[in-house]
């Protein structure tokens, strides 16, 4: 565990939301932070110098897919995860849950673990908690995540609880073998798909086996918005104050900034760079889609408003040109225009709630961002 700490050094005075200071082995995290995903040791079309020069604090990489392919042998031969990407900042590995959970076909979950065969070659493994913490520890992972148990939206009462149990069981199980060699940072998973009972349920029977930091799993996952911000509102509270607060896998900006003024402080999600590829880019003026023939006269910014490379630089024009003739290029600029817009907006939040203002910050950015934005902004 070494050098692992967290302070709230601000509080909103006009809601819940807070700013602090996650210190881990490799380096200070400033919350609330967004952590762009890599998945299989790349964050998709960009290079670590990128990310760097983006702002990014850490990433996520995925023990699931990593364990499948390169495989552990490899990687520990690379003298770990950090080495083998060059990355030398923290790095959030997620279990496999997930993986787990969106491959129903093709898996069974037993109170030991979960027997599954590969999506990439059919081939058959069986995940217990314990191995789980095992991949995480050659991978050298900064902040682990245990093997937890997402189900479907919508979920029975009775399914939802089965998988809590299961949970809080393989969250204990995690927990003894993390203390074996104490690598890394551990934090536990809230489940209880969209029952609060449940919810408030898992919370107390992680908190009673004790982790750093807590997650909040098993959202965004198909359920409505308003049912989802009911979620974060009554789940939030329930994990400690004192420790960072994971909301995994939600990734739209007014999603985002909901989970901040309700207390949450850590997210992730592929949707800049899913988005990116497919020429949509996210500005202050809301979301745009780059190819459309819109844009194709258009020698304005993605959005004046930014500052990254791609806006400095290119116009829709160009960007809309690079997609419609299959240039790498633009999902390249239109992935790292969206990685520092959504870095950005977790900076200029936690800069709003250290000077007491972010309910207006909010507000005044959903104003402009929900707002049509002009099919063209500088058309020749």
């Amino acid at each position: 565990m070494n050098s692992f700490s967290f302070r709230i050094t601000h509080n909103d005075p006009n809601s819940k939301a807070r700013a602090g200071v996650l210190q881990l082995e490799r380096g200070a995290i400033e919350t609330p932070v967004f952590m762009p995903v890599g998945t299989q040791a790349t964050v998709k079309s960009l290079s670590p110098r990128e990310l760097e020069e983006a702002g990014a604090q850490i990433i996520l990489s995925n023990a699931y897919h990593l364990y499948l392919r390169p495989g552990m042998d490899i990687i520990r031969e690379a003298g770990g995860l950090h080495r083998f990407m060059n990355w030398s900042r923290p790095v959030l590995t997620d279990s496999g849950g997930y993986q787990v959970f969106s491959l129903s076909l093709l898996r069974k979950i037993k109170d030991e673990g979960v027997e599954f065969q590969s999506h990439l070659d059919g081939s058959r493994h069986f995940l217990t908690p314990e191995a789980v913490i095992g991949i995480q520890n050659t991978l050298g992972s900064d902040i682990m995540m245990p093997l937890d148990e997402c189900v479907h939206y919508p979920a029975s009462f009775d399914l939802a609880e089965k998988a809590v149990d299961r949970t809080t069981h393989w969250a204990l199980r995690s927990k003894k073998e993390w203390e074996k060699s104490r690598q890394g940072v551990l934090f536990g998973i809230v489940q209880g798909s969209t029952y609060p009972e449940l919810r408030k349920k898992a919370a107390e029977e992680l908190k009673s086996v004790g982790f750093q930091g807590y997650a909040l799993g098993g959202i965004s996952v198909g359920e409505p918005q308003d049912l989802l911000y009911n979620m974060l509102s009554f789940s939030l509270p329930e994990m400690p104050e004192a420790s960072p607060r994971y909301v995994m896998g939600i990734g739209l900006p007014e999603d985002i900034l909901e989970a901040i003024s309700l207390g949450a402080d850590m997210f992730d999600c592929v949707v800049p760079t899913r988005y990116g590829r497919n020429g949509s880019a996210f500005t202050s003026q809301g979301k745009i889609t780059v190819r459309n023939g819109a844009y194709s006269r258009d020698q304005g910014p993605l959005d004046p408003e930014c500052g990254c490379y791609c806006c400095r630089n290119f116009s829709r024009s160009y960007l809309r040109h690079l997609f419609n003739t299959g240039e790498i290029l633009g999902l390249r600029l239109v992935s790292s225009h969206n990685i520092h817009f959504f870095l950005s907006l977790a900076r200029r939040a936690r800069a709003a709630v250290c000077e007491g203002r972010f309910a207006q910050f909010k507000k005044d950015f959903l104003s402009g961002y929900s707002s049509t934005p002009p099919a063209s902004s500088k058309v020749s």
